[in-house]
């Protein structure tokens, strides 16, 4: 990877900044691409001197993406959302994108779209992720799709917010209730440096990725109401943890909020299936040894016991 220039599109994010890193930690030149580039500025002190790039580019404007990925070694497209409008993003902005990166010459593409992405689903987020998929392959047949299970991080939205209202349930003074919806549904949660690393294997690498879908997950599977029961071990709360009939959980996903965080009724849709690998672990057909979320979550979940860092003397 050294020299090249690799674009992120939308750079700057969760996943963004991994992967960023890594591109950065392998000597290639990284270009960061979103619609306010001064997000990503904290990117900077990552690479060396001119190692890093920023652009100014809309994912639903061509003309932007054309500019950003001009004389781009490899483009990596890391843009998505939970909610909005799925297809403008999820559907037209990864064709615009796949287009932008076959007429610039660009000789590798990789797209982040996310296990259970397919046109028939029954969740507008999954049509319109399997949709992206089909206009990425149409457009760079040698395209690498990776799908991800949730991605969790330091960062990220899916643990931490678990874990938030785990801490404030358990701070409760009368009702100390996490209410769990599709209790039952399963996932693999993969770590987001593994996803990073995934991404630099797949552009050094192509005759292990071009053209394939691979789909990503760690060695943890766990259903929502164990996954919620293991952030309440590691940070040290006892709340009761409450699995809802999905009769009720329908009806908190029509009034769209659960206590302490919000639930589109898409989303409600999308954790009628599992969030589980179907076949062979990407990771591993990319040399990436998958790492347990216990090996690296109780780092920064820590925030959330009482009393945070300092509430437990140090191990003698």
């Amino acid at each position: 990877m050294k020299n090249t220039l690799v674009t992120l599109i939308g750079g700057g994010g969760f996943l963004g900044r991994y992967v960023a890193q890594a591109l950065l930690a392998s000597g290639a030149r990284v270009r960061i691409a979103q619609r306010d580039p001064r997000q990503a500025f904290f990117l900077k002190p990552l690479g060396g001197l001119g190692q890093t790039q920023f652009a100014v580019a809309d994912i639903s404007k061509p003309d932007s993406i054309r500019r950003a990925v001009a004389g781009s070694d490899a483009v990596v497209n890391l843009v998505g959302i939970l909610s909005g409008d799925f297809q403008k993003i999820q559907v037209e902005g990864a064709r615009i994108v796949a287009e932008a990166a076959a007429a610039a010459g660009v000789a590798s593409l990789v797209h982040v779209s996310a296990i259970g992405a397919d046109p028939h689903s029954a969740s507008a987020y999954g049509r319109s992720k399997g949709e992206g998929e089909a206009a990425v392959h149409a457009a760079f047949p040698t395209a690498t799709i990776l799908r991800p299970s949730i991605v969790f991080g330091r960062e990220d939205q899916f643990i931490n917010r678990f874990a938030a209202m785990v801490a404030t349930a358990a701070s409760m003074p009368l009702v100390h209730v996490v209410p769990v919806l599709r209790a039952g549904t399963k996932f693999q949660p993969v770590y987001v440096g593994d996803v990073a690393d995934a991404v630099i294997a797949a552009l050094s690498h192509p005759e292990l990725a071009a053209g394939k879908t691979l789909e990503l997950g760690g060695p943890d599977v766990l259903s929502m109401g164990a996954l919620v029961r293991w952030i309440a071990k590691a940070t040290n709360r006892t709340p009761k943890i409450v699995e809802l009939p999905d009769a009720i959980g329908a009806a908190i996903a029509a009034v769209g909020f659960l206590p302490g965080a919000p639930i589109t009724q898409d989303q409600w849709k999308m954790l009628a299936n599992d969030n589980v690998v179907s076949a062979t672990n990407g990771l591993e057909l990319l040399g990436i040894t998958p790492t347990p979320l216990d090996a690296v979550a109780p780092g920064w979940l820590v925030r959330y016991r009482k009393g945070g860092r300092f509430a437990v003397p140090a191990a003698a």
